[in-house]
């Protein structure tokens, strides 16, 4: 039995893409919460999608590490570690593949991964977050 090649092609086009072709939708980390701080709809829709999220990396916790903050606005302190440091509005946590190449606080970066939501506590460093992207690559936008 010979395959035409339409029944080549169509059966390509059924296949399933492997994840690293399938688009990330973007988004804003703040468009996440409703104002009583419930994950909102379009949070619930992504939910193990890949995203990509545009910011900022806050200063890592620790030298090394596979994780780091994704803020809305730079900041030159780690946002954990000033007592007197107004928390972010807008901030995600970021689990890397591996270790983090770190980019200066001020440069606009792009991160891509999966969402996850649901409390989770990093065991590096004890950083509650309700959501994260993980599985994550960073790059300068």
């Amino acid at each position: 039995m010979s395959l035409s090649r339409r029944a080549v092609l169509l059966a390509a086009l059924a296949a399933p893409l492997p994840a690293r072709l399938i688009a990330a939708e973007g988004f804003r980390v703040r468009d996440l919460w409703e104002k009583d701080m419930r994950f909102s709809p379009l949070a619930e829709r992504l939910n193990g999608a890949r995203v990509e999220a545009s910011g900022f990396m806050a200063p890592p916790l620790k030298a090394q590490s596979t994780f780091f903050v994704l803020t809305n606005r730079p900041m030159s302190v780690c946002p954990f570690c000033e007592t007197e440091a107004e928390w972010p509005d807008d901030i995600i946590a970021v689990h890397a593949r591996r270790v983090v190449d770190v980019i200066p606080y001020n440069v606009k970066i792009i991160v891509s991964g999966r969402l996850e939501l649901g409390a989770s506590t990093e065991a590096e460093t004890g950083f509650v977050s309700r959501a994260r992207i993980v599985e994550a690559a960073a790059r300068r936008a």
